[in-house]
């Protein structure tokens, strides 16, 4: 309901989510247009994204029929690891356009920047973490362009 009264005066509204899929996060998937689904590519992450995904779809049939998966986001990436690559390639075909082309790296000044209060735009802007982050800003925004959509309530769950 506080979302719809504030919504127009927004063209995104991010709703981080705790990991745990409880009522808070029932609650953001019920006031939410859309779900950003960060994950890392691990082995136990894909195991809590089909429970996700099938609370988003209890969620989509009772309480909020227009919500949708907006897109999923690969978090903590290390191109090194051939896990982190079998995973990527899992929802590459699982996912297909709704996975990012954006990749979140492993990065120290991202795992430092909040034990200095900051952002990583303001700690770093130089970093690959932060340049990553600004790429996916730039691509949630191209989508919404070309989904003729620009003003999209996006809740963010965490998932992992």
């Amino acid at each position: 309901m506080a979302l719809k009264e504030i919504g127009d005066d927004y063209d995104y509204v991010l709703i981080d989510c705790p990991p745990a899929l409880n009522l808070i996060t029932v609650n953001a998937l019920t006031a939410a247009d859309a779900v950003m689904i960060p994950m890392q590519c691990e082995y136990y992450a894909l195991e809590g994204l089909s429970d996700l995904v099938n609370t988003i779809k209890k969620v989509r049939a009772h309480l909020n029929p227009g919500l949708e998966i907006e897109g999923l986001l690969r978090t903590m990436f290390d191109n090194r690891n051939t896990l982190a690559q079998q995973v990527s390639g899992e929802l590459a075909q699982h996912f297909g356009d709704k996975l990012y082309r954006t990749v979140i790296p492993r990065n120290i000044r991202l795992a430092e920047a909040p034990s200095y209060g900051v952002p990583v735009l303001f700690y770093d802007k130089t970093s690959k973490g932060a340049l990553a982050y600004l790429a996916l800003a730039g691509e949630i925004i191209n989508r919404a362009v070309a989904d003729n959509n620009p003003n999209k309530n996006i809740g963010a769950v965490v998932n992992g």
